[in-house]
């Protein structure tokens, strides 16, 4: 079943209300262009078709008029000879031509009628279709757009920032055993002035490398 049942449902709908409750809008909007060019080619064959019929019926009413024409002068000549029964005749399949072609232009007023919504029909289903590729091309954009962000996030988590972090997490841990070591030697015993400034420089030392590497990690991290 398709997206639209009529050609008045695709005139009178909403392209971005129907996009906006898609689940896939980029696949919908595919759809719906490809059943507005299908219906486009559909009334434009109706239209040749009804074309086609009008001008029949103006063939056949040019000769309604000139056989209406012919039996005019047919008892125009039976009158002259004193032949007024055939005057009558001819005139009355006169009358007879006279109501087909009545018919007839009521038939080609029909059909003026239906072209003239037909035009306005193609008319108003173009612009609806030129809606639907722009809302396409803008679709596209934004598709390329998230998966181009997409890809520079995911990169942000590969294997190399995987192994900094972990490197990152290393260093901590040594970090920790440091302490660790300079806090159990300093139990039960008064440290001297050398042992204190080694130890500060152990750990400016430790400091040093930990902000190196958060530097290096965040240069990383910026998108290209």
């Amino acid at each position: 079943m398709g997206i639209f049942s009529r050609l008045g449902d695709i005139v009178n709908s909403n392209i971005n209300a129907i996009l906006d409750r898609a689940e896939d809008p980029e696949k919908l909007v595919r759809l719906i262009i490809q059943e507005m060019e299908d219906t486009l080619v559909e009334v434009r064959s109706s239209a040749v078709k009804t074309v086609a019929e009008k001008k029949e019926i103006e063939r056949r009413l040019v000769e309604i008029r000139r056989e209406s024409d012919d039996w005019q002068r047919k008892a125009e000549f039976a009158l002259s000879k004193d032949r007024e029964d055939l005057a009558k005749g001819a005139l009355v399949a006169k009358a007879k031509l006279a109501e087909a072609a009545d018919h007839m232009a009521g038939e080609l007023a029909r059909l003026d009628s239906a072209l003239a919504k037909t035009s306005e029909d193609i008319g108003a289903l173009q612009q609806k279709l030129a809606d639907a590729k722009t809302r396409e091309k803008a679709l596209i954009a934004r598709h390329k757009t998230a998966t181009n962000r997409l890809k520079v996030r995911t990169q942000l988590y590969d294997e190399r920032i995987t192994d900094a972090f972990s490197r990152f997490e290393q260093v901590e841990r040594n970090l920790d055993v440091l302490e660790g070591k300079s806090e159990v030697l300093g139990m039960g015993r008064t440290r001297s002035l050398d042992e204190e400034i080694a130890e500060l420089e152990a750990e400016s030392k430790v400091d040093s490398e930990l902000q190196a590497l958060k530097a290096k990690l965040a240069a990383k991290a910026q998108p290209e």
